[in-house]
Formats: C-alpha cells, sequence, structure tokens
C-alpha cells in the first residue's frame, strides 16, 4: 500500500540548527531516501519551496480568489513530502520516524487512496 508522508517542518526551530547542522542531516537525509529507493520502498519525493511562495485558488459561489500564501495560522508549514510504498501503516510511520524533521515539526503519514478503485466506481 502506498503513504504520503506529509513533512510538516517549523521554520523557527530550523533557523536555530547551524548551518553545517543542517547540512549534515540534509546529506543523511537524502542517503536515507536513496537506500529506501535502492529497496523499492521510497517511489517519489520532493521538497517544497516556502509556503509565502505559495498561492490558493478558490472558487466560492462563482467566484475565484487567489490568495498569497501562508494560509493557516500555525507553526509548522508544509515543507516537502515522500511518497512511499508500505505493508502496513505501522511500517509507514517506521520509516517517517526515520527522517531526522520530526524533531523539526512532524511527518503526518496518510494512506493514498486507489484512484484506479475510484475510476471504475464512478465510471471514468
Amino acid at each position: 500500500m502506498q503513504y504520503l508522508l506529509l513533512v510538516y517542518t517549523d521554520p523557527a526551530l530550523l533557523e536555530e540548527v547551524p548551518a553545517e547542522e543542517y547540512d549534515r542531516l540534509m546529506r543523511g537525509c537524502l542517503v536515507h531516501a536513496d537506500e529506501l529507493r535502492e529497496q523499492g520502498k521510497l517511489l517519489g519525493s520532493q521538497q517544497l519551496e516556502p509556503a509565502a511562495t505559495a498561492k490558493a485558488v478558490r472558487v466560492r459561489n462563482g467566484r475565484a480568489t487567489v490568495l498569497d500564501g501562508p494560509f493557516a495560522e500555525t507553526k509548522e508549514m508544509l515543507a516537502g513530502f515522500n511518497l512511499i510504498e508500505a505493508d502496513n501503516q505501522e511500517e509507514a510511520v517506521r520509516i517517517a520516524h526515520e527522517f531526522p524533521w520530526t524533531r523539526y515539526g512532524c511527518i503526518e503519514v496518510r494512506p493514498v487512496h486507489n484512484m484506479d478503485a475510484e475510476r471504475r466506481r464512478v465510471g471514468a
């Protein structure tokens, strides 16, 4: 089953990390990601630009609005994601725990919905 590991970080906590330490953590994270990819566990991953660079698009009552980010009153911002293949949610949580970013925010582990089954269900 596929799981999306949504990486949220607190920019204030990351700002306290010395540049050399951040680089060490990132290097370890990338090496670990390569290992997971070789094991067939990591299907894709990407780091996101800061929330301040984002736009939110909404349509309400036929009227479109586009807002500049960030969009939530929160300390932790979505910073990236990892799409993984895991036998179950316990394994997905274990993999999430292996990344260092849990110390600077959190990693949300969310099952990915089977879109092929949804496509069949709605006849698309």
